[in-house]
């Protein structure tokens, strides 16, 4: 599971497939790449050895792991090779002074997450990433960890590459942040809040906080080790310190990724089952099945699976997304496909994503003959009789690689740049897309 090699190639154009019929079929998708972060960083941080069973395999979730192997952390798949067996660094205080570089490639949670782990550790540590990622903002990082007593350089830019030198001790205790850039900024510093001495009390004193679906995630994977953490208004978390416990632990199929097979029930029409979809759960990725059904879609559950049906006429929507931006290129390329005008707005912080979706998406979908107006918070579309074949540029970024394969089921002749950038969270993207249309590769 860890052996595999998702390094950045040279494109891989593909054109995405046109149905002119109605579909019936299943997919099985991969682990949460936001939950195997996660429980891979507590994992690293624990009293104990743990075994997470089912993470995602992915360029994302290998660059976590080789991270944390270069903290100490010693990670191996199990004989069965379904789950990953996590043996921490036990004892981080005592551990020798580390001199390590950290390649953050453009995995957001990377950037964001690792940083103040790795301050737990005696020494010096370089963070860098691909050219893209050197465009992310990690602002908010480097002076939340410098108001910790973290050395950070990073030669004012704010940004990539940076390098922190750490005691190896943090004494934690009260710390306002501004995360209005990004929710990852919070729960990177909670994750490691339980090793800080005094743990932390963190407020967010910005003017928007967007994605708080996976703040609440990060909540509850604490919980569920142990972690006494608690939320006493909308933008306080307060983390006690203390062991991180190990354990065994699931991960769930990751929603996020569902919505562009969800959405392909609606623009050709019939049903797609999504299997093992839980029925509690903290990815924002849930939210997809009332925004859906809102642009025309039906849902039921069959067991353990969800089933979605449409009938190939899809309704315009006028939503905030705030809740999950990561969601909007999925309702962004169905609004293109449909009746009537939608506004999708509350997405401003989009623009810090692997690339910035915003003008990107605005950018692909007019050069195709739609209908798009970027927005300060989002984007307007208005339906479209224009729309015709070209290539549809991806950004090195993954949904934008797979937002043009949804508009591709209706519109012949759309190229995907490189379809390769999936391999960041689902690098069987592809064949799992043929397999659904049935398509023989």
């Amino acid at each position: 599971m860890t052996d595999n090699i998702y390094s950045r190639t040279a494109k891989s154009p593909w054109l995405a497939p046109t149905i002119q019929h109605a579909i019936s079929g299943s997919v099985s998708l991969p682990g949460s790449k936001s939950l195997t972060n996660r429980e891979l960083v507590l994992s690293a941080l624990a009293s104990s050895p743990s075994h997470l069973r089912n993470p995602l395999d992915s360029r994302d979730s290998q660059l976590m792991i080789e991270s944390l192997m270069k903290l100490g952390t010693q990670i191996n798949a199990s004989e069965r090779s379904d789950s990953l067996i996590v043996t921490p660094t036990t004892d981080i205080e005592s551990s020798k002074a580390l001199n390590a570089r950290i390649d953050c490639g453009l995995a957001g949670t990377v950037m964001r997450f690792v940083p103040p782990m790795a301050a737990l550790f005696a020494g010096e540590i370089t963070f860098d990433g691909d050219e893209a990622a050197r465009r992310r903002p990690m602002q908010t990082t480097i002076e939340s960890l410098r108001a910790l007593g973290v050395s950070v350089e990073d030669h004012g830019s704010g940004s990539l590459p940076f390098t922190i030198t750490s005691s190896g001790v943090i004494e934690g205790g009260y710390l306002e942040i501004d995360a209005s850039a990004s929710s990852q900024f919070v729960s990177g510093l909670l994750l490691a809040a339980p090793r800080f001495t005094k743990g932390l009390e963190l407020r967010h004193v910005g003017k928007e906080l967007p994605s708080l679906p996976h703040i609440e995630m990060t909540l509850e994977c604490l919980r569920q080790r142990g972690v006494k953490v608690s939320q006493p208004e909308q933008t306080l978390w307060v983390v006690e310190p203390g062991p991180i416990e190990g354990g065994k632990f699931s991960i769930e199929p990751d929603l996020s990724n569902a919505g562009p097979f969800l959405a392909a029930a609606l623009v050709l029409g019939g049903s797609v089952t999504v299997r093992n979809w839980p029925l509690t759960t903290t990815q924002v990725g849930k939210h997809f099945v009332e925004i859906l059904s809102s642009m025309g879609a039906s849902f039921e559950r069959a067991g353990d699976d969800l089933v979605v049906t449409g009938n190939g006429s899809i309704k315009g929507i006028e939503i905030d997304l705030s809740i999950g931006g990561e969601l909007a290129p999925v309702i962004i390329a169905l609004a293109v496909l449909a009746d009537t005008p939608s506004r999708i707005t509350g997405i401003a912080h989009l623009r810090g994503h692997e690339t910035d979706r915003l003008a990107a998406l605005t950018a692909e979908i007019n050069k195709i003959g739609g209908k798009a107006t970027e927005l300060f918070d989002g984007i307007a579309i208005e339906p479209s009789a224009g729309l015709h074949s070209g290539t549809w540029s991806t950004y090195e970024d993954h949904r934008m690689a797979t937002a043009g394969a949804i508009i591709g089921l209706r519109v012949p002749g759309i190229t995907i740049e490189d379809v390769s950038v999936v391999s960041k969270t689902m690098p069987e993207f592809v064949s799992l897309w043929n397999n659904l249309l049935g398509i023989q590769a």
